[in-house]
């Protein structure tokens, strides 16, 4: 019978072998990055490190990393002496919420997480496992830009990772984290991704620094004002959501996962609902006694829809006459694009008509219901509009309305007119439920405008400016009852129903539920999300 062999003290350590000591070695080196010193300093900036990240981030003991060993290949200027283990990013894989995704976060304790051909090839790696997986890809960017030491070879590192963000566009989501700089070419990979985070006072993304834009122009700016969060998310639109904190930042990316699919070829998860889809909205009933001129909040209109009047809004700093976001509709997640009173009238102009549209196709892309809610004066008038292009950039939201094969439901609450009626996925551009509120107002113009076209002649033989007055008030009284009424548009088959403000919510479940099999995910044509 063999013996059995003694127990072992709990404070034993096993006896290593030399090559498992060279291993833990090693890794205990790049697990340290760039040295207490370097950490020291991050962390004096009010910033957490590469790792730190990651598990803040990902399910707690999920992450599996890859290439911790990999160093730079370069030997010039000195950098044959400044290798460093894992090359200033750290890559792998790791679960949120359950969700397994792809991850990368670049390490600006070592060499300032400037990108040189290993590092790039690290990122490249893991989003081509990403894309053949079917797992959505996250970065964590905080780098000083192209490693200029390594020359060109930096540089065609990021047209590496370019293209693999074009690869999988449409097919994976891919979302950036701005912790840090991010400049020069650098910024072209988050351009290329469907949504980006930047944390307030710590995040900054331009292709030229303040310094090159004084040398070139003469002009004085921060940055901070040349770009950080504000700017970005306010002003140019290209940060799509604003953290006060870093742990603040990935509680948002967690959340924004739990709306959208790991990839085309499935649907969001549905979770259960515990809000009745018969629940009243009182704010609707309010909004059918408001006076047409008077602005309110779209956001209010929504909350009233969603699901325990939960709304997760995308872009919330940027165009605010157009609201855009995720919600919940009896468990089922949609996409709702709604045109904001309470901001510009909720007009249409240049930037409205580009978030509209991007958000759109990212939709159609994964597979999501598109919801509008529609009050649209038309477009916004002026030079600098027209100057700017609202031809085509109006024409980006026709199209994307028009190209989504997704299940599309619109909701006039109020003013639809011209051709910004149309642009709000009208019946005939392809929406497959159209409802009305009985207070919406749906014409070519609004009655004011249109009686002073069409009686101009029996307004100039009014006797006073009195009679006037009150001949325009009874004329565009008459025009609102028998051309703007949603009863003329249901009789054209060009609205679906007239809907009770009470009934909504559930009006839009229903139709939600009925379009569910619409499409097949996967079947679809990509056409990629690109930036607009």
């Amino acid at each position: 019978m063999p013996r059995t062999p003694e127990p072992r003290s709990a404070s034993a350590e096993p006896e290593l072998k030399p090559s498992h000591a060279r291993l833990r070695e090693l890794t205990s080196k790049a697990l340290d990055g760039g040295g207490p010193d370097k950490i020291k300093a991050q962390k004096a900036k009010g910033k957490l490190t590469a790792r730190e990240r990651i598990a803040y981030l990902l399910d707690e003991g999920t992450f599996q990393e890859l290439d911790l060993l990999v160093t730079s290949r370069a030997t010039a200027f000195g950098m044959r002496d400044r290798r460093a283990l894992g090359d200033g990013v750290i890559t792998g894989f790791g679960q949120i919420n359950g969700r397994e995704v792809g991850v990368y976060s670049q390490d600006f304790t070592v060499l300032g997480g400037s990108l040189g051909l290993a590092h790039a090839e690290k990122i490249a790696k893991v989003m081509d496992l990403a894309y053949e997986a079917r797992i959505p890809v996250i970065g964590l960017l905080d780098s000083g830009g192209a490693r200029i030491q390594e020359g060109v070879d930096s540089l065609d590192g990021y047209a590496e990772i370019f293209a693999r963000n074009v690869k999988s566009s449409g097919v994976i989501p891919q979302i950036s984290v701005i912790l840090g700089p991010c400049a020069g070419g650098a910024v072209y990979s988050p351009a290329l991704t469907d949504f980006i985070f930047m944390v307030e006072g710590a995040s900054h993304m331009f292709v030229t620094g303040p310094d090159v834009v004084k040398a070139a122009t003469g002009e004085e700016v921060s940055f901070e004002a040349l770009g950080g969060s504000g700017s970005h998310a306010a002003t140019s639109g290209v940060c799509h959501f604003v953290a006060k904190s870093e742990p603040d930042c990935f509680r948002q990316v967690r959340e924004l996962l739990s709306y959208i699919p790991q990839n085309r070829w499935e649907r969001p998860a549905r979770v259960a609902n515990p809000d009745p889809i018969r629940r009243g909205t009182a704010r609707l009933e309010m909004l059918c006694e408001l006076d047409p001129r008077r602005p309110y909040r779209i956001q209010h209109v929504i909350w009233q829809l969603a699901d325990e009047h939960k709304f997760f809004e995308v872009q919330n700093g940027f165009a605010k006459n157009v609201v855009i976001g995720f919600m919940r509709l009896g468990g089922e997640v949609a996409g709702v694009v709604a045109n904001n009173p309470a901001h510009l009238a909720g007009a249409l102009d240049l930037d409205a008509a580009d978030k509209a549209a991007r958000f759109i196709r990212f939709l159609n892309a994964f597979n999501i219901p598109i919801v509008t809610l529609v009050d649209v004066p038309g477009y916004l008038p002026g030079v600098e509009q027209e100057h700017g292009g609202i031809i085509r950039h109006g024409a980006k939201l026709l199209h994307a309305y028009a190209e989504a094969t997704v299940p599309k439901i619109a909701v006039v609450l109020r003013k639809a007119y011209g051709g910004a009626y149309i642009a709000m996925s009208s019946k005939r551009l392809g929406s497959d439920f159209n409802f009305a509120l009985p207070s919406a107002e749906i014409a070519v113009m609004g009655p004011k405008g249109a009686i002073e076209i069409l009686y101009s002649r029996e307004l100039e033989k009014a006797p006073n400016d009195e009679e006037r007055s009150k001949l325009r008030e009874r004329l565009a009284a008459e025009y609102a009852a028998t051309f703007a009424s949603p009863y003329q548009t249901a009789s054209t088959g060009s609205l679906d129903e007239v809907v009770e403000p009470s009934q909504l919510r559930f009006k839009i479940i229903r139709a939600l539920r009925f379009l569910r099999d619409k499409r097949v995910p996967g079947q679809h044509e990509n056409r990629g999300n690109i930036p607009l």
